[in-house]
């Protein structure tokens, strides 16, 4: 998995008073927990572009001033209810041997002959709960949609690695093709295939060409 870095400062004081300063000055005020004890620190609200407004996920890089350096992943952020800024930020430390538990986007590939017929591919789990230690954990969790046909659906079962573990049961729907007024009957489309297969076969070669 990708990971970003952020550059930070420690915190001596996280009382309201301090905690409105930073805001003021454009820094977010941010805790890391998971470790012995928590660590309180602030860096720019600019910072944290390229990890809140994406829809990937990433591990992060924290960096402080004194040289300490922490690996994290993002745990709950708090927005202002009318400008949206970042209010508040929670990490949680992550250790190389401990495994953890992350929401990992879906990415489909594939062009399902359900759809190509008319039917409707519902997208159900965008994200799924996958556990593994660090290193293990995906970007993204690939699904190949080119199988399925209207009435199919695609589960969690077939997505399995044992790289990690994803923490949903066997029966979780990740996408399904469902029918619609414009969908076409697929038998009737597989025995036009058939049959435009078997006028290939049966129609007689060329007579070669009289010299």
């Amino acid at each position: 998995m990708k990971s970003i870095t952020i550059n930070g400062s420690q915190r001596e004081s996280v009382g309201k008073v301090s905690t409105k300063a930073l805001r003021n000055a454009g820094k977010v005020p941010c805790v890391v927990y998971g470790g012995e004890t928590p660590i309180h620190f602030s860096a720019p609200e600019l910072a944290f572009k390229n990890l809140v407004y994406t829809p990937d996920v990433h591990t992060v890089v924290i960096e402080l001033e004194d040289g300490t350096s922490i690996n994290a992943i993002l745990q709950d952020i708090q927005f202002h209810p009318v400008t949206d800024r970042i209010l508040h930020i929670d990490f949680y430390q992550i250790f190389d041997d401990k495994e953890i538990t992350m929401n990992i986007p879906v990415r489909l590939v594939g062009n399902s002959r359900g759809v190509r017929n008319g039917g409707v591919l519902r997208f159900v789990n965008r994200k799924l709960r996958v556990k593994a230690v660090p290193a293990n954990l995906p970007d993204y969790i690939e699904a190949d949609i080119t199988e399925l046909r209207i009435g199919n659906k695609l589960y969690v079962t077939t997505l399995t690695n044992d790289a990690y573990t994803i923490m949903h049961p066997d029966n979780t729907v990740v996408v399904q093709v469902r029918t619609s007024r414009n969908a076409v009957d697929e038998a009737d489309d597989e025995e036009d295939d058939d049959a435009e297969e078997g006028a290939e076969a049966a129609a007689p070669a060329e007579a070669p060409a009289e010299e």
